[in-house]
């Protein structure tokens, strides 16, 4: 492929982007207006021109196929220049700080740990060594265009560690190297999993404070695809294929440096089935099983939004075979998207009611069916697509697309088609960044509201306690998936946290103590030879078996999974030494 037209068509807002989840190559001909970057022998991510995609507005039936748009995952925070003294009891609750002296000395020494976020400040002190060298390995800045991207990728700038280090010498580093975090939200995570110890530790430590960096500055989202999404003005949104290009370039370090890399993801999204079949998740999946890999993602903050609504039909429901269930838009709202995800062996008669009464009957959906309201009193269109088999997931999928919605009460009837099998079914609003106002359901759950990938079967998910008081964070994502499996995995702390920046709230903060805690365990299992082959899977059930469990709760449960992260437990465990719960 020729890389300028490559690179082009990737920037391009002419040019959609997608995730292909078979081998493209073969059905490319010449001439056609595409290009792709593979991601290894099943994904890739193509780039085609808008005039011959698919339609935005038939979404739903190719899904799997349009990238979803994903936001930060940090809530609030108070701005300075961290703590006058470090305050490590985070890092002790997380039996972090236990195992980074003697006898063990686990503190990342051999380990890479890679973050796909916002950038990094790569002048700050606490990603140098005790020499003032950077102990980046490489940042892969998706958003410069002026210099040379990574080998195989086609735009963006790779600087090395050369590159840094010459940065770092000199009066002008910005000029050297151009990448910063006008946001913070990959320097704070890189520093809480990955902060060298800033004067002997009194001023700041990280987790893994001795491991080596990696970064991939997310660009922002296409124009287009904002659009289609309504998502406010200033809100940072980043594309799913983005991100996976962002997996595939750090999972390239295990090999060229043959070295554990531990990849650290602090974004979220709604949007997706919550069963595990995302193609993000997938993906992570699938690189979550290779050797010497690890792969942690936060549980996100929507645990008490209420932008998840979950019912129930049949004889097991109070309300028989049908269910109204209502959403609060809020004033001044744009747009948005909603889903509706219901199990394959039912069908749904779905109504619509808005807030001045208008009403439109329940119909019968399709195998593929799209279909445009347009409200006389409202000023309001609403498009509602269904496929009775989504083919990511297997689940019937029908997609509400909500443009200019009056503000008030709207009403989704939803009613069975037919003999109910199972009766259970799933809506989710999109994540609160997304929505402009308070838009709600009215009878929201707080149940099933961990975010995407979170829902992922091999990789690690983490939910957010507060360590000072050992209670869990209300807003933080909660499981099961949407199919019951287990989900999160762990808690770990993201309640006013200590940072570079002053302490900061979230479950991004919560999934990088989590990734600096597994670092310190790749650098025992793999770098010192203790379990060189160690997987995710591997490293995810140690952890299980050293997490910290309190005896007045039952596990796994929703909101701890297994209980609360505790590196220094899984130490015991192995040495057959076993600890005596809260």
């Amino acid at each position: 492929m020729d890389v300028l037209r490559c690179k082009e068509r990737i920037l391009s807002d002419d040019y959609a982007d997608g995730v292909i989840d078979f081998p493209i190559e073969r059905l490319i001909r010449e001439g056609d207006d595409v290009c792709y970057i593979p991601l290894d022998e099943r994904f890739s991510v193509a780039y085609l021109n808008r005039n011959m995609a698919p339609d935005l507005e038939e979404s739903a039936f190719q899904y799997q196929y349009v990238p979803k748009l994903y936001g930060l995952m940090q809530t609030e925070g108070e701005d300075g220049a961290g703590q006058q003294i470090f305050d490590p009891s985070a890092l002790v609750s997380s039996g972090i700080k236990q195992l980074q002296g003697p006898p063990l000395n686990l503190r990342g020494q051999g380990v890479i740990l890679a973050f796909i976020d916002t950038g990094i400040e790569y002048t700050n002190p606490a990603f140098q060594n005790e020499y003032g060298e950077s102990r980046i390995l490489a940042i892969w800045d998706q958003t410069d265009q002026s210099g040379n991207p990574p080998e195989g990728f086609y735009f963006g700038s790779e600087y090395t560690k050369e590159d840094i280090n010459e940065a770092l010498r000199s009066d002008r580093p910005r000029e050297v190297v151009a990448v910063s975090d006008v946001l913070r939200h990959g320097t704070i995570m890189a520093g809480i999993a990955a902060g060298s110890s800033v004067d002997g530790g009194s001023t700041y430590q990280g987790a893994a404070p001795e491991a080596e960096i990696v970064v991939v500055k997310l660009k922002e989202a296409k124009p287009y695809l904002r659009e289609y999404y309504f998502i406010p003005g200033g809100t940072p949104a980043y594309e799913e294929t983005d991100i996976m290009l962002g997996i595939a370039y750090a999972n390239r370090f295990a090999e060229e440096f043959r070295r554990p890399v531990v990849i650290c993801l602090g974004v979220g999204t709604n949007m997706g089935d919550h069963a595990g079949n995302s193609v993000l998740g997938r993906y992570m999946d699938r690189v979550a099983l290779q050797r010497s890999r690890a792969l942690l993602v936060c549980g996100g903050n929507e645990g008490i939004a209420g932008h998840h609504f979950a019912g129930q039909l049949g004889a097991q429901a109070v309300n028989g075979n049908s269910r109204d269930v209502e959403i609060r838009v809020g004033e001044r709202e744009r747009g948005f998207l909603l889903e509706f995800w219901g199990n394959a062996t039912d069908t749904y008669n779905i109504g619509l009611r808005s807030p001045g009464g208008e009403t439109i009957p329940g119909i019968r959906l399709g195998v593929d069916q799209k279909n445009t309201y347009r409200f006389v009193f409202e000023d309001t269109e609403v498009a509602i697509q269904s496929t009775l088999v989504e083919s990511g997931s297997g689940s019937q999928f029908i997609l509400f697309r909500f443009t200019a919605p009056t503000p008030g009460i709207w009403t989704i009837q939803v009613r069975a088609e037919g003999e109910i099998y199972n009766g259970r079914f799933h809506m989710w609003l999109p994540i609160h960044q997304f929505l402009s106002s308070e838009t709600i359901f009215l009878e929201a759950s707080p149940d099933t509201t961990l975010t995407e990938p979170a829902n992922g079967e091999e990789i690690m998910s983490i939910t957010t306690y507060n360590h000072v008081n050992n209670s869990f964070f209300l807003e933080s994502g909660r499981g099961y998936t949407r199919e019951d499996k287990i989900k999160p995995e762990l808690a770990a702390p993201g309640v006013n946290v200590p940072t570079l920046y002053g302490n900061r709230t979230g479950s991004s903060l919560a999934v990088a103590m989590a990734a600096g805690g597994v670092a310190q365990f790749m650098q025992w299992a793999v770098v010192e030879g203790n379990s060189p082959l160690a997987d995710t899977r591997e490293v995810r059930n140690y952890f299980i078996k050293g997490a910290r469990r309190m005896n007045a709760l039952d596990y796994p449960n929703r909101e701890w999974g297994y209980g609360v992260l505790d590196v220094y437990g899984v130490f015991l465990e192995l040495s057959g030494n076993r600890r005596v719960n809260l």
